[in-house]
């Protein structure tokens, strides 16, 4: 499964690169302040609550927070789970969280503190074999959903209506049927994003790279192709959204991670239709982004972009990351392998 390969899959970048400020307008200018966080773990799990707080997660089962803007973190996972990769998270406050690991079977699991993992709860456990969930959403703080790869020809959803104590299969009914070889990349943990009563996931290894959406919290989908590359390693990694209607589509080939084109596409019709970004968009695989109020912020193993309109881009970071997640529509954190994490500084 291309999960598996995703997670064993070395990156040619993960030599701690030096910013490389770029221009956004007169005065402006962007780069990353590193934060050490003491783990060697790759970190695709990312969740900003404000400037001073964020939690993050990924391989070796950990969970780390921060409260002091990133100065210090703390490990904070649940025990005896070593070999877990949480690789989605989600933040409420900083003493909130619900985070969620992947792979087959049983490894797929969600667990929830209200102590500041302190004390974490296994709220779900998956036990189908054919079962393997990628990313997770929540629509504020007690809607939420998690998908996983198909079983059964369809894409497999849970969703929870308090805040993630319990979960609720789907009816796959309302799901359309998926593509052979068809699946979601548990990447960044930005696959299935939500906005307001939208939701949306994103696919890759079948005939077409596809955006599925749904109007009513998982329970019916829409599905769309996009002109992104689609193999076993490549398709729609995250998806970005700065209102109903707009957002991005960005992704590549993992495997092949400075391979340029076919990685980026926009909708102005809510992910009913897709339309290819080739000048101007990032030259390399990204496999997370974010809209901020102001701009898109995208990040991968291959560097780091943003662009004001989703359509032209610039480059201001060289430096291998996974995750971005951004909290009160300005402060942006990224996350990553060997431990990294930082934070947006712009400077004007």
């Amino acid at each position: 499964m291309m999960k598996k390969i995703v997670s064993c899959v070395a990156s040619a970048s993960l030599v701690l690169a030096a910013a490389v400020p770029a221009e956004a307008a007169p005065h402006r200018t962007y780069s990353w302040e590193l934060n050490p966080t003491g783990t060697t773990a790759r970190l695709r799990g990312l969740s900003a609550v404000n400037h001073h707080i964020a939690w993050t997660s990924g391989s070796q089962g950990k969970i780390l927070r921060t409260t002091d803007a990133g100065h210090t973190w703390s490990s904070v996972g649940p025990s005896g789970v070593d070999t877990l990769q949480f690789r989605d998270i989600q933040a409420f406050s900083a003493k909130e969280a619900v985070a969620l690991s992947i792979g087959p079977g049983e490894d797929s699991r969600i667990y929830r503190t209200a102590d500041a993992g302190r004390t974490w709860a296994e709220a779900f456990r998956n036990t189908d074999p054919d079962a393997f969930y990628d990313c997770m959403a929540f629509s504020g703080n007690k809607l939420g959903l998690v998908m996983s790869d198909p079983v059964g020809g369809k894409f497999r959803i849970q969703a929870t209506t308090d805040g993630g104590r319990t979960w609720e299969l789907r009816d796959p009914a309302g799901m359309p049927p998926a593509l052979a070889n068809e699946a979601a990349f548990a990447a960044s943990g930005t696959c299935l994003v939500a906005q307001g009563e939208d939701w949306w996931f994103a696919t890759g290894g079948g005939t077409a790279a596809r955006v599925f959406h749904s109007r009513d919290h998982g329970r019916t989908w829409t599905v769309a192709d996009t002109p992104l590359r689609s193999l076993p390693s490549a398709g729609v990694f995250s998806l970005a959204f700065r209102s109903a209607t707009e957002g991005i589509a960005i992704g590549g080939d993992f495997a092949d991670e400075n391979r340029p084109g076919q990685l980026l596409a926009i909708t102005r019709d809510g992910g009913a239709t897709w339309t290819a970004i080739e000048e101007g968009a990032p030259q390399g695989y990204r496999s997370g982004a974010v809209w901020t109020g102001r701009e898109y912020i995208a990040a991968g193993p291959a560097g780091s972009d943003y662009s004001a309109d989703g359509v032209t881009w610039h480059r201001f970071d060289s430096g291998s990351f996974d995750s971005v997640s951004v909290a009160d529509g300005k402060h942006v954190w990224a996350s990553g392998a060997q431990g990294r994490a930082a934070k947006l500084v712009v400077r004007h």
